[in-house]
């Protein structure tokens, strides 16, 4: 169940709704004259889901180009090339 609180409590009540907000990574919908306003979550919540939305469009403009015809990397290959990268050699 989503926790939905009145403008009001952002004035009143910040640290309770940032400690909510931290606990549980759940945001919280702020409604304003009874109607839906705003969200309010923790930072590390909103960056995290921010980097799956950024996942989730990569994926989405490689599904597009794969429609299209593109061709894609041998994955071995390019797997080969990252570790020699990082370890400076091939396993």
């Amino acid at each position: 169940m989503p926790e939905i609180r009145p403008i009001s409590d952002l004035r009143n009540r910040a640290s309770e709704i940032s400690d909510y907000c931290r606990e549980t990574r759940e945001p919280v919908f702020i409604t304003r004259n009874g109607t839906g306003d705003m969200v309010v979550m923790n930072i590390d919540e909103y960056e995290r889901r921010s980097g799956m939305m950024e996942v989730y469009r990569k994926l989405h403009i490689a599904e597009q180009e794969i429609a299209a015809g593109a061709q894609g990397e041998n994955f071995t290959e390019v797997a080969g090339a990252l570790r020699e990268l990082v370890h400076g050699k091939t396993v």
